[in-house]
């Protein structure tokens, strides 16, 4: 019988509660601690699994625990670098770093301390994912990919949670250091650019245009070297900006619309690639949703010959299969494709998005690395 991989949980919020907890105990790890900047967070979700409840990830690191994984807002590149230095095996939810200095420092640690480190790209992990790579391959003249993601407020997202109201007694000085060091790398990313864009990059752009990115690169989908893009809605605005940009890759056009719509009843986001012998219609999984399937369709034409297929898989997600992946890349050294490499290549994309949107503004920005090619 295999021996459970044991794993601290850094951060206790919602991603952490709706999703991970349940993977987690699928997939067979030993959840041994729970660490949340507020006490009584960690202490209810620990309780709830039987588990140590912490409130310093110090003690989490410095724990017997083979591994940990990183759910805390923001970027994840300060926790990550601490649980590397302390021997840990670190899954980290996106995005790993806002820089690509932070993800070099990283994978300069991680083969230094032989630990494995995962970014939660659980797109990548997609039990459609292969077909859909497949079914990519086998179109002829692709001449335009379209991402659309309809992104509503957190409350249509997570009421099905019930979930208890946050807690106040997180401490106030621990955060207020976090969102200093956030602000501070997010500047470093985009140098000159002002606070609205450099809010933007971090949280809009990381925290969730990322997703999509990830996800064409692993279908084997070439990205834009450069990208024209525009805030359609105010950067400065009460909520966050909706986004139209375009590219090209070769013959292929590209389409990235991001929506903010508060009050959709739901998350969704499609992917659709158009070529000549037919076209794909990739509906992914919902979040915070355990058991959410994705959806798949394949289009095919030779000449008046139509053949539609439907695709869904079973019922495991790709919270799970990520999890298993990583676990295999710690058993065994298993290659695994939510790299450093990936990473990097994301960052200098967004960084791309966000130089963009500036220039639609007659802006003119510098970025972190700007000579280095974006699908390096």
């Amino acid at each position: 019988m295999t021996t459970p991989i044991s794993l601290a949980i850094i951060g206790a919020g919602t991603i952490t509660q709706s999703v991970h907890l349940t993977s987690l105990r699928r997939a067979g790890y030993d959840v041994a601690i729970v660490c949340d900047l507020s006490p009584s967070r960690a202490d209810e979700v620990a309780r709830s699994i039987g588990a140590r409840a912490v409130s310093d990830p110090a003690e989490a690191f410095a724990s017997d625990v083979d591994a940990v994984l990183i759910a805390t807002p923001g970027s994840h590149a300060k926790l990550a670098a601490d649980a590397i230095r302390a021997g840990k095996h670190v899954l980290a939810e996106k995005p790993l770093a806002f820089t690509v200095r932070e993800v070099d420092e990283l994978e300069a640690l991680a083969a230094e301390h032989g630990v494995v480190t995962q970014v939660g790209y659980m797109k990548m992990f997609d039990p459609l994912l292969e077909t859909a790579a497949s079914e990519y391959r086998d179109l002829n003249g692709v001449r335009m990919v379209r991402v659309t993601v309809m992104h509503p407020a957190d409350e249509p997202q997570i009421s099905h949670l019930r979930m208890s109201a946050p807690p106040a007694d997180a401490d106030r000085a621990a955060i207020a250091e976090s969102v200093a060091y956030d602000e501070a790398r997010a500047a470093e990313a985009l140098p000159g650019a002002d606070a609205a864009l450099v809010q933007y990059y971090a949280n809009v752009l990381n925290g969730s245009v990322i997703h999509e990115l990830s996800l064409m690169r692993a279908m084997g989908i070439a990205l834009p070297e450069s990208w024209r893009a525009d805030a359609i809605t105010p950067l400065d605005g009460a909520a966050p900006a909706s986004l139209l940009a375009t590219g090209v890759a070769g013959e292929t056009a590209f389409v990235l619309s991001w929506n903010w719509l508060p009050d959709y009843p739901e998350y969704a986001e499609e992917l659709v690639v158009l070529g000549a012998n037919g076209r794909l219609e990739f509906d992914l999984a919902k979040p915070y949703l355990v058991e959410e399937r994705s959806r798949l369709v394949s289009r095919r034409h030779d000449g008046d010959l139509r053949a539609d297929t439907e695709y869904r898989s079973g019922h495991e997600t790709g919270f799970l299969r990520q999890l298993d992946a990583f676990a295999a890349a710690i058993r065994n050294g298993a290659t695994n494709p939510a790299d450093f490499a990936g990473a990097k290549t994301d960052i200098r994309q967004l960084q791309r998005l966000a130089q963009a949107i500036a220039a639609a503004h007659g802006d003119t920005i510098a970025i972190e690395a700007d000579t280095v090619a974006v699908g390096a």
